[in-house]
């Protein structure tokens, strides 16, 4: 297994991964990632400074992924985005290896802080959030994905 900067080859298959994963939570509904305009092209979204999403690969097969973005313009803090396996990685731990991963990145971009929102309905997530040493926060004032009731920080 190999993680890859996201492409558009890979846009569908994180879509369906997604989308899957979110409606098998109850959650395909306004408000959450299902809807996101920029889910169809997430190669294109990603490919900003201070941004960047990877693909968990299997040979030719994409098992799930990750990113981060700039988090309210602030320089110093970083938006955990899109941790989403395919149903067939899940239970296998990958979800910790891919979160460090993704720390590490975020260092390497200059941040110091990450935050990330979540919905109770994804329990086995929060655990891997908490595990990770993510502390559950207030709701920011503004919050993009308004159906999300969870919401978390760590300093890097």
């Amino acid at each position: 297994m190999e993680y890859v900067s996201i492409a558009p080859a890979h846009d569908t298959a994180m879509e369906q991964i997604v989308k899957n994963a979110l409606k098998a939570h109850g959650l395909d509904i306004p408000g959450t990632a299902y809807f996101d305009a920029s889910l169809k092209s997430l190669s294109a979204y990603y490919d900003r400074p201070g941004r960047c999403y990877y693909v968990l690969l299997d040979g030719d097969e994409v098992l799930g992924g990750i990113g981060i973005a700039e988090f309210q313009g602030l320089s110093d803090c970083c938006e955990l985005q899109k941790l989403y396996l395919c149903e067939s990685a899940r239970g296998r731990g990958l979800g910790y290896d891919m979160i460090r991963f993704i720390e590490q990145k975020a260092r390497e971009t200059g941040y110091q802080r990450i935050y990330l929102e979540t919905h109770t309905n994804l329990a086995a997530a929060i655990h891997e959030y908490e595990r990770c040493g993510y502390q559950r926060i207030d709701p920011p004032e503004t919050v993009v994905h308004t159906t999300m009731n969870r919401f978390y920080r760590k300093e890097l």
